[in-house]
Parts: structure tokens; sequence; C-alpha cells
């Protein structure tokens, strides 16, 4: 495959293994969330789609942060960053394994302007989720000014023309986001890696900046679409 990007179809938790130590400059992933015990059963209605509430098979397995802090440090540069999306549920158990092992564990805060609607009125919207954030003194950072600097990032969510219909992956994560992450926390020419990659957006979005790219995805079908868009994206961007 181009020498641009290199996508492994498999478990990454066995295939991270093959990545060479300290080669990876960004870790940008969104891996399971583990909502599936709180959210289930979809909503009918007479005059929209129907809203689904049950989540994919793969957020039913049992995700632990403490299980990646090893080859997540193997891997990194030392001036490399990790950004990790993820849900209140799981924040406490990224902290926990992850802060002692890094000068510097933040967060961002993703705020989605056209969250689902909650038609009930039983509780807030879905309308902001978490990314931690992880360093070492003199990592990559590049900010341009102070509004650079907010931990906090307002899009839609990813739609229109963007979202997948054929696999419809369920997290797909617009490009707006992940591009504002990878510029201020890699370099072109960086290499990006992302474990839990779905349809390849952080890939995509990778390429469009000038950096490498390095994906594992378990599914052969989120694979399949994301070899695609990166070729497409490579192509277009002459890198063929």
């Amino acid at each position: 495959m181009e020498e641009n990007f290199k996508l492994h179809l498999g478990d990454s938790y066995k295939l991270i293994k093959q990545i060479p130590t300290a080669s990876v400059d960004l870790i940008l992933t969104d891996p399971p969330y583990n909502l599936s015990p709180y959210s289930t059963g979809n909503i009918e209605f007479t005059w929209r789609k129907d809203l689904n509430n049950d989540l994919a098979e793969w957020d039913k397995v049992e995700f632990k942060p403490a299980d990646w802090v090893s080859e997540f440090k193997r891997i990194l540069k030392p001036k490399g960053n990790i950004f990790v999306f993820c849900s209140y549920n799981l924040v406490g158990k990224w902290h926990e394994a992850f802060d002692p092992e890094f000068d510097t564990f933040q967060f961002m805060v993703w705020h989605k302007t056209n969250p689902p609607p909650k038609v009930f009125k039983a509780g807030f919207l879905n309308s902001c989720e978490l990314i931690v954030c992880m360093w070492d003194k003199g990592h990559t950072w590049n900010f341009g000014n102070q509004k650079d600097m907010h931990n906090f990032i307002e899009t839609p969510i990813c739609n229109g023309p963007e979202r997948l219909k054929d696999p419809h992956h369920p997290t797909q994560k617009p490009i707006k986001v992940l591009g504002h992450i990878i510029k201020i926390a890699s370099n072109e020419g960086d290499m990006v890696f992302d474990p839990f990659m779905g349809v390849g957006s952080t890939g995509v979005a990778a390429l469009n900046l000038g950096r490498k790219f390095i994906g594992i995805e378990i599914d052969e079908k989120y694979f399949k679409a994301a070899e695609k868009r990166l070729k497409n994206a490579a192509s277009e961007l002459k890198l063929f």
C-alpha cells in the first residue's frame, strides 16, 4: 500500500505490537465507549425517521484503557501526543490509567450543534463528547492564537455527503474535528495512528493535512470503506 498510509485488518490489540517503537507522532482514536447498557431500543415516529438507540455489537465488549498504556507509550515518540474520544463512563478510567504515565492529562469537549433530539424531554441532549489528551514536556504543539487554545470545539455531527450510508458507522467523526486536533498536535510529515479507525476519517484528515497514517480496523466492512476513502483522498491529493 502507498507509503503515505498503511491499513491493517484485524485485532488492534494484537497488531499494535507490530508497530515499531517510537515511530508514531500522534495517536488519535475513537475506541468503544461501552454505552450499550445505557442506550437501548428504538423510538418510532410517524413524521420522521426512527431514532435508533441500539449501539453496535462491538460496543458491548468491555474496553479497558489500562490495557493500552504500555503499547501506546512504546510506539509514541518523545514529542508525541495522544487524543482519545471517550464518554462520561470511561473518562475516570482513562485518567486512572494514563495520568501517572504522562506529564499532562487534560481533556477537550466537542460540542455537537445538531445532536439527535430528545422528544420526551427526559434528560439532557447528548450534545457533548469528551476527548482526553496526554503528553510529556516538550511535546509538539502548534497554536496559532489564543482562540486555538480553547479546549472546546463546536461543529455539527457528521452528516451530508461526508456521512457514509453504506456501511453506516454509528460514531463516524467529522473531518473538521479530527483536522483541528491533527493541526495543533502534529506537524506535516508526521505519522498519525488510529487503532480503531472505523471508516477511516482520521486517515482522511491526516492525508488532507500532509501527514502520514497507520490505521487498524477489525470489522471488514468498515475496513474496506476506509481503504476506499483513503485511496480516493490520496488520489485527489496526487499522492500516488
